[in-house]
């Protein structure tokens, strides 16, 4: 079974990041989402921000109600479970979703330690150590 069949028709995506004073890191959060929409093949991926910056998790989730979304599947997107993963995040879906009786939502766990992840961060070093040999 497919993820879309597993929550309906028109399933929803809300990524939500932190929020930075810093466009540059929310021009980021915004990259992913658009990366993840193309991947994932669904029309309503959107962006969304605990605190600093806009759109925030309550219009976020206005936005995918409005494009006609009846399940939203939440993504922290965290390093590690904490306190806005655990409290922050869910009330304020809470908050919103009281508005919408009709929609489903679930939060997915944040990145956690993965082994892709570390990846990434072995490709970083890599990379940083390929950069001072070049700067020799």
């Amino acid at each position: 079974m497919t993820l879309d069949a597993a929550i309906g028709s028109h399933p929803g995506l809300l990524i939500i990041g932190h929020g930075s004073r810093r466009s540059e890191a929310n021009d980021m959060l915004m990259e992913v989402a658009n990366d993840v929409r193309e991947r994932l093949g669904w029309q309503s991926v959107e962006a969304a921000f605990l605190e600093i910056a806009r759109p925030t998790i309550s219009e976020g989730f206005k936005i995918l109600v409005r494009e006609g979304c009846t399940d939203i599947v939440v993504h922290p997107y965290f390093l590690y479970p904490g306190n806005h993963t655990f409290a922050d995040i869910p009330n304020e879906l809470e908050k919103v979703s009281h508005e919408y009786p009709g929609v489903r939502w679930t939060v997915t766990e944040p990145l956690n330690i993965d082994g892709r992840i570390i990846d990434v961060v072995l490709d970083r070093i890599d990379a940083a150590l390929s950069q001072d040999e070049t700067n020799d």
